[in-house]
């Protein structure tokens, strides 16, 4: 079994994104890592060239900054790293930049790649997210979070990324997947203010003309974190990759989870969710198996 890696990335430095650590937590369940590296306005090509592993395969890419609807940018760079694989791969494993798997789920993950590779029903594994936000002690609790998401996905050249690059499509048509028992860490919405307001008024750009940016966007220094709806605190262990990084931390953000900014609509879909499981009128971008 062939295993291929892949991610996109730019201005890594500059928007303070951990996709050393996004790239190293998988590098023990892939025999390549594609990284497609867009043209930056930082050392960001440099930051990947040191790390220490033969595996990683570089293609330097330009993004289109025309593009400003959807998203669409970034499913065209994410189908760049894609085009790359080596054709005799089996599986492509996604990973984006702000994204960490943790160590503890390698060895369930390289399971289900072996378990499922010639069960051709299967175009996809489906993992769980855990959203940290503000600090690394607080993770997301709403249904404004998605749970569910496609990162690993056959080789088949029908295969492409779709629309924001969040998921895959085969043909124009969701995969078929298999949930299996592995997190995915995001870790976008945490780093200092300072970066996170700049990444988010360069993010928008990617959907939004400057006009909608100058209404909707908060033109301060800093981002305010206290806009959040709920929140819980987080009991586990982070991604040994990210021991460094937490170590860094330099700016202070403490919420009181007993706090919920929620109508009541929310409020009762959210109880019905904790107490059964299910999410009413939840998007899914897969077909789960």
């Amino acid at each position: 079994m062939k295993v291929s890696g892949f991610t996109i990335v730019r201005n890594a430095l500059k928007f303070d994104y951990p996709v050393v650590e996004a790239i190293t937590s998988i590098l023990d369940c892939v025999d390549e890592m594609i990284v497609a590296v867009g043209n930056s306005e930082d050392e960001t090509l440099v930051l990947i060239k040191s790390i220490p592993s033969p595996k990683i395969k570089i293609i330097e890419t330009q993004w289109d900054d025309n593009l400003r609807t959807g998203g669409l940018v970034l499913s065209l760079e994410t189908n760049k790293a894609l085009a790359a694989i080596s054709a005799d791969t089996d599986w492509c494993f996604y990973i984006q930049a702000d994204e960490v798997m943790h160590e503890k789920y390698k060895a369930i993950v390289v399971e289900n790649m072996t378990r499922y590779k010639d069960d051709l029903k299967v175009e996809g594994l489906l993992f769980n997210y855990t959203h940290f936000y503000g600090s690394y002690q607080y993770i997301g609790d709403s249904r404004s979070w998605y749970r569910k998401e496609i990162r690993i996905i056959r080789n088949l050249q029908s295969i492409s990324s779709y629309k924001d690059a969040q998921g895959f499509r085969l043909n124009n048509r969701k995969l078929n997947v298999k949930l299996i028992d592995a997190h995915i860490y995001h870790y976008g919405w945490v780093r200092n203010p300072i970066f996170q307001q700049e990444k988010q008024k360069n993010f928008h750009k990617h959907w939004h003309e400057d006009k909608w940016l100058e209404e909707n966007i908060n033109q301060a220094d800093e981002y305010d974190y206290e806009k959040i709806d709920s929140l819980k605190l987080f009991t586990g262990t982070h991604p040994l990759v990210m021991n460094d990084r937490i170590q860094r931390l330099n700016w202070r953000f403490e919420f009181d989870t007993k706090r919920k900014k929620l109508n009541l609509k929310k409020r009762l879909l959210q109880w019905f969710e904790h107490l059964t499981g299910w999410r009413l009128f939840e998007y899914k971008n897969y077909n789960q198996l």
